[in-house]
């Protein structure tokens, strides 16, 4: 989409979704002071979290996830923000619509961009970051529902799909932790730190989302420790299932093996009691294997193997 520009009183608001060197340049026009180094990192998408503080303005690098549904897991969105006197600029890839909603809703509607822009650049950073904390919620209670479905399957006959979705689960809550956790770093240094360009009454506000973060993590955390229990259940069952498939098959295969011995006693060429010239020699011998089975499988069931 390129740059927008919103300007509200003494406020501009610049947002550039899925950067491109052009803009990139247009923007260092626009704002010569703006270190290169910044500027190179909006092109980039696989930096770190990270807080550079200028005289001037503060370049913040955050991220948010964003859930992939072909590849079932949460990826990290990232945000780049230049904020100082007077003027917010957020750089993003597009899949952050928290922010896209926020700049579409201001442009549009006065009483909206007087709420979020009327109030100075710093309070207007803070709710854009309180929008993207708030929008890792929906994910979370997406993968509480994942789970509930978990617990409701584990002790059905579905073994490999619950082991399949335990998996899937497992590596979203991982994939989750590693992105929400050091935006906990960056917004309490924000919360903590006095800076000329961000209002000082913004501590409570930065606090307060510093709080829904930690919540969020606390339900990582908790998410976490219910997925690797029901691992362990279903590892459990697992073992158990696959314990008593052995016990039947061992026991089925004690059972043949003396009958195994007597069809292959009788199947030699020697003189046997029994041969093949008394009428009733198969009758006998396969009355006597029967017997010997039912004897074999009622010790079994009295010593409760079965």
């Amino acid at each position: 989409m390129g740059i927008e520009v919103l300007t509200h009183g003494r406020i501009t608001w610049t947002n550039i979704e899925r950067p491109t060197p052009q803009d990139m340049e247009t923007l260092r026009q626009q704002y010569p002071h703006f270190h290169p180094l910044d500027l190179e990192d909006c092109l980039s998408r696989i930096e770190r979290p990270k807080i550079d503080e200028y005289d001037d303005y503060l370049f913040v690098i955050m991220q948010f996830p964003v859930f992939d549904a072909s590849s079932r897991i949460s990826r990290p969105g990232e945000v780049d923000i230049f904020i100082g006197k007077g003027y917010l600029v957020t750089v993003h890839d597009g899949d952050l619509w928290p922010i896209t909603g926020l700049f579409d809703g201001c442009q549009s509607d006065e009483g909206m961009r007087e709420k979020h822009m009327g109030r100075g650049a710093s309070r207007l950073m803070h709710d854009v970051i309180d929008r993207l904390v708030d929008y890792c919620f929906p994910i979370l209670y997406k993968v509480d529902a994942n789970i509930r479905e978990i617990e409701e399957d584990i002790f059905t006959d579905q073994v490999p799909g619950v082991v399949r979705e335990l998996s899937w689960v497992r590596r979203d809550i991982i994939a989750l932790q590693r992105i929400v956790k050091p935006q906990i770093a960056i917004l309490a240094n924000l919360e903590q730190e006095d800076r000329p360009f961000i209002r000082e009454d913004l501590d409570v506000y930065f606090d307060d989302v510093l709080d829904h973060l930690r919540k969020a993590w606390d339900m990582l955390q908790d998410q976490r420790d219910v997925i690797e229990g029901l691992d362990d259940t279903a590892n459990t069952l697992t073992s158990y299932r696959l314990g008593e498939i052995m016990k039947i098959l061992t026991i089925i295969s004690v059972i043949l093996l003396p009958l195994t011995l007597l069809s292959g006693i009788y199947g030699m060429n020697i003189a046997l009691p029994l041969d093949e010239n008394s009428p009733y020699s198969f009758v006998i011998i396969v009355s006597l294997m029967a017997l010997l089975a039912a004897g074999m499988i009622f010790y079994f069931r009295k010593k409760r193997w079965i």
